[in-house]
């Protein structure tokens, strides 16, 4: 390395622990001029190519498929709204199939993965970007908390279901997650929120920490499919508008715009090298998972949080 790309990575590490300006629009426009950001993905790396998005909708999900759908990618939309997918679909460049799933109802989950290896060529990526931020505690059909089941239980079963599609071409498994988690520990004790205090908040910085502590087992469980967790920074974006007005009114001049959160989960998919599965990635690098140890999880937790999701999704 030379001293050059020393002294870039340095400045993009002393952006991350400082959080606003590395979490903001300032750290991403700041890195892309740094010589140790990663080339682009050539423009038709992606050709040919079956990609799966959940929540496609809007936002984060929005630019994805975008993105996805410019480098040549033949986009696969799972969502809840159909109609609003096809808005979507039609401004697409490229092909792309819509799919309904609710992604925090296991059922709806084993469905959609029925229908979809049934009638889909084998998929080159996934990404789980689908996610709510609820007000009070809400629970999902199977009666687990909205938030654990729709970014931990729902991505995870789907995954497994998909391994047939996924694992014939070694797919790249993207799972969005969120800045928030490094705020949380795992809950290993109350993964449902049925004691306590409930916040939205925090259920979704909790179920976004155990997305990335169960990196590591699911890793090694699907390989060689590649998984990976990828954080946005902090995004303008409608569920960051509905629900967190007082961070949006403060933050919102430097909210980075949907197109910069995304595009680390399009590099990670679209990228010539895959890097190594099992990492938590923001702005094209692999980011610690914890600083300072803070809400470290010990490995017997890690162990114990992925018994829970098996028992809570049936998986054997």
């Amino acid at each position: 390395m030379t001293v050059l790309q020393s002294l870039s990575s340095a400045l993009d590490t002393a952006l991350d622990r400082t959080v606003v300006p590395g979490f903001s629009t300032i750290g991403y426009a700041v890195r892309r001029r740094l010589p140790t950001w990663p080339a682009d993905p050539a423009q038709d790396a992606l050709r040919g190519r079956h990609i799966a998005v959940t929540g496609a909708t809007s936002g984060l999900g929005h630019a994805t498929v975008r993105q996805l759908s410019g480098l040549g990618a033949h986009t696969h939309l799972v969502v809840r709204s159909r109609p609003k997918a096809e808005e979507v679909a039609a401004e697409l460049p490229g092909p792309s199939t819509i799919w309904d799933c609710d992604l925090s109802d296991l059922d709806s989950v084993r469905r959609f993965a029925r229908e979809i290896t049934a009638a889909a060529p084998p998929l080159a990526g996934l990404v789980h970007n689908a996610g709510a931020l609820p007000a009070t505690r809400t629970e999902s059909a199977q009666g687990h908390e909205l938030t654990m089941a729709l970014h931990v239980l729902g991505p995870v079963l789907m995954t497994e279901l998909l391994q047939p599609l996924l694992a014939a071409q070694q797919a790249r498994v993207v799972f969005v997650t969120s800045g928030g988690m490094y705020a949380q520990g795992l809950p290993v004790r109350n993964p449902d929120y049925e004691r306590g205090t409930y916040t939205g908040t925090n259920a979704y910085a909790r179920s976004k920490r155990t997305q990335v502590e169960l990196l590591p087992i699911l890793a090694e469980r699907w390989a060689p499919v590649r998984v990976y967790a990828m954080h946005p920074g902090w995004a303008e974006t409608p569920g960051v508008t509905e629900q967190l007005p007082t961070f949006d009114k403060v933050m919102g001049p430097i909210l980075r715009d949907a197109d910069g959160g995304a595009d680390t989960t399009t590099w990670l998919l679209a990228s010539e090298t895959a890097p190594a599965p099992g990492g938590l990635w923001m702005d094209r690098r692999e980011r610690p998972t914890a600083y300072l140890g803070r809400n470290a999880p010990t490995e017997d937790e890690r162990t114990r949080m992925w018994e829970w999701v098996v028992e809570a999704t049936g998986l054997g």
